[in-house]
């Protein structure tokens, strides 16, 4: 039996709760029990996902929070305005959904809170199940050490490497090595190319295992040389005094 990714998710879904469930690395939005939104300070929000990886532009973005963000109706703004067709609003929500979930359900995330009746102003777009988000949660941290076992790379910074005689680059690849500047970390690298932050790890990942990135290694901390008892170091400890008898007797004696 597989064990649930956050117990405290699984019992509000159960319940068809209503409201905001807090972590800290991520919040993630229920109606009835139901994930409605999701976000989390390690992905990029809903916003960049359509304006800096889509095509809205950011003066409508902006029109609509302000418009509509105190009524919780950004997203049918968007769409009723005609700023966006209403397949990408939903494409772009579900991979902000999934890509935020997928960090505030982290093992180390703490934690869990919820407060009820919280909702958010991006409004009603489209639901998931929580038992489908949680399924998506575990697949993707399989995925990740399925493709190359060093979770290092998730924070640390980016560098390429140059490919081998030969070897393909994809067009999605050469973006990404392009902005990697060796400072920039994964997370960084999702911010400036406005794509979901599991799915730029997922790339960095498969680039080391290609060779095409580096892949940062923690050096074994030598373990501390086992310390001697007391009573033998006290045993071993020389006598000075006779040490100096025994000095003097050799020299009278030469």
């Amino acid at each position: 039996m597989t064990t649930a990714v956050s117990p405290l998710l699984t019992r509000l879904a159960a319940e068809r709760a209503t409201g905001a469930l807090l972590r800290d690395r991520g919040t993630l939005f229920l109606e009835d029990g139901r994930i409605v939104h999701a976000e989390s300070p390690a992905t990029p929000g809903l916003d960049v996902l359509l304006t800096t990886g889509g095509g809205l532009a950011p003066e409508r973005w902006n029109e609509a929070v302000n418009e509509a963000g105190a009524r919780r109706q950004v997203a049918r703004f968007l769409v009723d305005s005609g700023g966006l067709a209403g397949g990408e609003l939903e494409i772009c929500h579900l991979a902000a959904i999934f890509d935020a979930a997928f960090f505030a359900l982290s093992p180390g995330s703490g934690p869990s809170r919820f407060r009820r009746g919280a909702t958010h102003w991006i409004g009603s777009v489209r639901s998931v199940a929580a038992a489908a988000v949680e399924r998506e949660t575990s697949r993707r941290r399989e995925l990740l050490d399925a493709v190359w076992p060093y979770p290092l790379l998730d924070i640390s910074p980016v560098v390429p490497r140059e490919a081998a005689p030969g070897q393909t680059v994809t067009a999605r690849q050469r973006i990404l090595l392009g902005h990697a500047d060796g400072v920039r970390t994964p997370a960084d690298l999702a911010w400036v190319l406005g794509r979901p932050a599991f799915h730029t790890l997922l790339d960095v990942r498969r680039l080391a295992a290609a060779g095409l990135v580096e892949t940062p290694y923690v050096r074994p901390v030598p373990e501390p040389a086992p310390s001697l008892p007391d009573w033998i170091t006290e045993a071993q400890s020389p006598d000075v005094a006779l040490l100096r008898r025994l000095r003097d007797a050799l020299e009278a004696s030469l």
